[in-house]
C-alpha cells in the first residue's frame, strides 16, 4: 500500500517476451504512449496485444513485436484504419482475433470478475463467429433455452493505461469524457501500471472532479509514471486534444523513417525530435 511510483523504463523492466498485453484507452485517445515507446526501446517481443487499437497497436506491429493481436479495431479516429497496423496485417505479421466490440468488452469483465467467460448476444448471425471458429456457443439453462455466445476472458499478463491523475498509493482519475474500460483492463491484469499527467496528493483527486471520475483503485495498480504528455500524440481531454497534424505525418511517414527520428534512447529524445520538427513546420 506504499509509494508506488517508478519510472517507464522500470516498468517496461517488468515486461518480458511471449507475456500477454493489455493496452487501455480507445483508438487515438488516451493511449499509454509513454510507455509504448518505451517499450520499443527494449527487445521485448512475440506478444500477445489486448487493445481497442490505435497507435500503440500499430507501432507495435510495424516494430514486429506482436504474435497476435487482440482487438475490435484498430483506427487512429480522424483516420479510419491505423496504416502501420494495415501493412502489418497484410504481410501477416501477426495472428488476428477480431470480435464485435461489446465482445470485447465482455471479454474484459469475464477476467476482471475470474471468469472463464461471459455469455453474450453480440457475434450471433454476425460473420465473427465464421472468421472465429475457435468461439463457441453455449445453451442457457432455464427455460428460456437461449443460444448465446460464450465470449471468453481476456486474461492478461500486464497491462498499461494513461490517467489524467493518479497519486502515489496508485488510485487514478480520469478527467476527459470517457473512462474506455480503463478500469476494466488493470482488474483484468495480473499487473497494472498506470502513466498519468500529473501525480498529486490523494485529497486533490477529490477536489476538482466528481466521485466517479476516480476510475482505478489502488489495489488494482501495481506502478504510477508521472508522464506529461504521455499519450501524445492521442488526446488526454480536457488537458490536450489529439495531434492531428503530428499523427498525420505518423500516419503518411514509413515506419523506419518515422522510428529513426522519433523513437530515440529515451522519452526526452522523443520530446525534442517532436520540438524540432515544429521549429521546422513553422519555418
Amino acid at each position: 500500500m506504499g509509494d508506488k511510483t517508478m519510472s517507464a523504463d522500470e516498468v517496461v523492466s517488468r515486461l518480458q517476451s511471449g507475456m500477454t498485453l493489455g493496452i487501455g484507452g480507445w483508438g487515438s485517445r488516451r493511449k499509454p504512449m509513454t510507455l509504448v515507446r518505451a517499450l520499443l526501446r527494449t527487445d521485448i517481443t512475440d506478444l500477445t496485444v489486448v487493445s481497442y487499437g490505435g497507435p500503440d497497436v500499430g507501432m507495435l506491429a510495424a516494430a514486429g513485436r506482436i504474435r497476435k493481436l487482440v482487438t475490435a479495431f484498430v483506427t487512429l479516429d480522424s483516420i479510419p484504419l491505423e496504416p502501420h497496423y494495415r501493412a502489418a496485417r497484410e504481410r501477416a505479421g501477426f495472428e488476428l482475433t477480431e470480435v464485435d466490440e461489446g465482445m470485447f468488452l465482455s471479454g474484459l469483465r469475464a477476467a476482471a470478475h475470474r471468469l472463464p467467460f461471459l455469455p453474450v448476444r453480440a457475434g450471433l448471425g454476425s460473420d465473427v463467429m465464421r472468421i472465429n471458429p475457435h468461439l463457441k456457443t453455449i445453451t442457457s439453462p432455464y427455460e428460456d433455452g437461449e443460444t448465446l455466445v460464450a465470449m471468453p476472458a481476456l486474461w492478461m499478463d500486464a497491462a498499461l493505461i494513461h490517467m489524467s491523475r493518479a497519486d502515489r498509493l496508485g488510485n487514478g482519475q480520469y478527467l476527459g469524457p470517457d473512462p474506455y474500460f480503463d478500469d476494466l483492463f488493470c482488474a483484468a491484469a495480473d499487473a497494472a501500471y498506470v502513466s498519468c499527467e500529473r501525480i498529486v496528493d490523494t485529497a486533490e483527486l477529490t477536489k476538482a472532479a466528481p466521485p466517479q471520475s476516480l476510475l482505478l483503485k489502488r489495489l488494482a495498480v501495481t506502478g504510477v509514471v508521472e508522464a506529461p504528455n504521455g499519450a501524445h500524440f492521442t488526446s488526454c481531454s480536457p488537458d490536450y486534444d489529439r495531434d492531428e497534424e503530428f499523427q498525420r505525418l505518423y500516419a503518411t511517414t514509413p515506419w523506419p523513417e518515422f522510428a529513426e527520428r522519433f523513437l530515440g534512447p529515451a522519452e526526452e529524445a522523443y520530446r525534442a525530435a517532436v520540438r524540432k520538427w515544429r521549429k521546422e513546420q513553422a519555418g
